[in-house]
């Protein structure tokens, strides 16, 4: 009776282990992280750090799904060079995930290249992180 309750008691962190695992559903929909930059920067502020920090809990609750992170770069200037600031700007954002805890592994980078923007030029000049499936 005492083996059985022993090994029963070994299963209660177990389950409950299981229990406080977040469900990967509750990511379906969800917009990406956005953080933004200044001109040909990649240099991250402390709003942009918040955002950061918030993308690193959510993906280190979620640890088996992937971390894809976008850079983009405004339209203004040489291809090659805002197509290699985006990749810059993604990187260092990932980075900074890795260092919060996220495993380089989940985590790929994708530089977009330059995009136009609608309203504001700050709009092209950012870094989207989506945690889970895009």
């Amino acid at each position: 009776m005492r083996r059985r309750a022993f090994a029963l008691a070994g299963l209660v962190p177990v389950v409950l282990l299981a229990a406080c695992a977040a469900d990967p559903r509750e990511l379906v929909g969800q917009p990406p992280r956005v953080v933004f930059f200044n001109e040909d920067s990649v240099e991250l502020d402390e709003p942009a750090m918040a955002v950061l920090a918030n993308a690193a809990r959510l993906a280190r609750r979620h640890p088996e799904v992937p971390v894809q992170v976008r850079g983009f770069a405004g339209p203004a200037g040489g291809l090659a060079f805002n197509q290699e600031l985006s990749r810059r700007r993604a990187q260092h954002v990932a980075d900074e995930l890795i260092k919060r805890g996220v495993p380089a592994g989940r985590i790929a980078v994708v530089g977009r290249g330059p995009v136009p923007f609608d309203a504001v030029p700050i709009e092209s000049r950012r870094v989207e992180i989506v945690v889970g499936y895009p």
